[in-house]
């Protein structure tokens, strides 16, 4: 118990000395969400735009934004928050494996590529945005399609 609290109060003074590790960056954004995965481990996201460095945390300019991806059965669905995003910034770029979302406006810059866990067709992406998330479907696949990019509706 004793590690636990030193790690603790660790933690939560490099989180104050945090803006201070890069004079000038504004805002700094840092959080995480914890699920449990289908094997029943627990499953850790992190997002924002702090990331560790050699001396102390990095603020970057791209936000990584907080991401769920569902395996539904026959589809996998990708639901990401982007708000204070225009639906016409959102760029997505699907394989067979991997998505890739990125925006890049005058307000805000987000970027997140992550591995799907199953293969997908790229063809069948069904994206919407609505209220600041985005949703993505894809149907499963067995088979390696081709690279596409996908407008959101």
């Amino acid at each position: 118990m004793e590690r636990m609290d030193r790690l603790m109060d660790d933690m939560m003074r490099k989180a104050v000395e945090m803006p201070k590790a890069q004079e000038g960056a504004s805002p700094f954004v840092y959080g995480f969400s914890m699920s449990v995965g289908p094997d029943g481990k627990p499953i850790i996201r992190e997002f924002g735009n702090v990331e560790p460095g050699a001396r102390g945390p990095q603020v970057k300019e791209e936000r990584e934004p907080l991401v769920d991806v569902m395996d539904t059965g026959k589809e996998v669905v990708v639901v990401t928050e982007l708000p204070g995003v225009e639906k016409e910034d959102i760029k997505l770029e699907s394989t067979d494996r991997a998505l890739k979302i990125s925006v890049d406006s005058a307000k805000r810059r987000y970027l997140k590529e992550l591995e799907m866990p199953h293969m997908v067709d790229p063809r069948t992406a069904k994206a919407t945005y609505k209220n600041g998330v985005l949703e993505v479907r894809f149907a499963k696949s067995d088979e390696k399609k081709p690279t596409r990019p996908i407008p959101v509706e």
